[in-house]
């Protein structure tokens, strides 16, 4: 966490990055029954499937009393409010897509940042400790939530600064990737996050690359399937979560989170 305030820290004393006025011109604008930018507006379905089926999954295990994805079951509300978060992503990039500018790129951006706060606060649960990653959870979505208030705010001042949310969305990823490198997992299959890191990451190089895919044969645009990516790395952690089990016990649950653990394996 020390590593997360320093680049806190760095953002703000940096020259701002102002929001780039071409990044809302994407290549593939083409229409069809009278949706504008079609492929990048219901390429977000992929979202509200993964987020609808994740959401399921969790509120199942909550009325199944022997789950064994979970030592303790509040470990759930990162997860929670990370496929939450991808179910609101399906709708706030859609929106943005369909008319893009900074005031619905904020709908966009927003459960982005939570998501990712609430997946951090997940990995800091399950490599350090139950009541440390709880109790984390609500910051980091304060701290995920202001990064795109700031940047947008910015913009309204005229003065764009992208450096907190760049931070933000950097640091976590860094730091998840650590926590996994460092730490090991008190559940199987532990090493799955880092193909969901990177299957994401694959996911930001196809943005990047928007133009150069879509001329590959005018199919798909590198914009597309970033979002084609990126939901398969959310589907990548629901089976994660599916598939593992508990690979050491929590010696005392009520200790490590404070909670109630009546539903504790």
């Amino acid at each position: 966490m020390a590593l997360f305030g320093i680049t806190l820290v760095l953002a703000a004393i940096l020259p701002p990055i102002p929001q780039p006025h071409a990044y809302h011109q994407f290549v593939d604008q083409r229409a069809f029954w009278s949706i504008p930018n079609f492929f990048n507006v219901i390429s977000n379905l992929i979202f509200l499937w993964v987020g609808i089926v994740g959401l399921v999954f969790l509120k199942r295990l909550r009325m199944n009393t022997v789950q064994k994805t979970f030592a303790v079951i509040e470990e759930r509300r990162p997860y929670l409010i990370v496929f939450m978060s991808v179910l609101m992503v399906s709708m706030g990039s859609a929106y943005y897509h369909w008319m893009p500018e900074n005031s619905t790129l904020f709908w966009d951006r927003l459960p982005i940042a939570i998501g990712m706060m609430a997946l951090l606060a997940a990995t800091i649960v399950e490599r350090i400790g139950i009541k440390q990653g709880l109790r984390a959870l609500p910051l980091l979505i304060m701290i995920g939530i202001a990064s795109v208030i700031h940047w947008y705010w910015s913009e309204q001042q005229g003065e764009g600064n992208l450096n907190f949310y760049i931070v933000v969305q950097f640091s976590s990823i860094v730091l998840i990737v650590l926590l996994a490198a460092l730490f090991p997992s008190r559940y199987s299959r532990g090493a799955d996050i880092c193909g969901v890191i990177a299957l994401y990451g694959l996911a930001k190089f196809a943005e990047v690359l928007d133009e150069p895919i879509y001329q590959l044969g005018q199919i798909i645009s590198g914009h597309t399937l970033k979002h084609l990516l990126a939901g398969l790395a959310v589907y990548g952690l629901l089976r994660m979560l599916r598939k593992r089990v508990l690979l050491e016990k929590v010696e005392d649950p009520i200790d490590h989170a404070g909670v109630n653990t009546s539903q504790s394996k």
